[in-house]
């Protein structure tokens, strides 16, 4: 397997204007490495006969269906507000316009 040198994450990281310390060079060249040899497996077993999946059990939507409805009565609405003004919520004023 291909090994993920410490220059080569110090040269992507610089690429990607990333300053990392020594120790986070170690560090990462390790856990990269760990990516591509996990890559490296799947590739051997993902071949042209087997589907590509995005998720291992099927999923269903479980939400309803959207169906339009008629909206509800302005004064219905309004009767819940602590105050209204024209048909409309009346709130405190928050920015300090007029």
């Amino acid at each position: 397997m291909s090994t993920i040198s410490r220059d080569e994450v110090a040269r992507v990281a610089a690429l990607a204007r990333i300053d990392l310390r020594p120790e986070e060079l170690d560090r990462l060249s390790g856990e990269l490495d760990v990516i591509v040899d996990a890559i490296a497996k799947v590739s051997e077993v993902a071949t042209p006969d087997i589907p590509a999946t995005s998720h291992p059990l099927p999923l269903t939507n479980v939400f309803r269906d959207d169906v339009p409805e008629p909206a509800l009565p302005v004064q219905d609405v309004l009767a819940a507000a602590p105050s209204d003004e024209d048909g409309r919520f009346a709130v405190p004023q928050i920015l300090g316009e007029e």
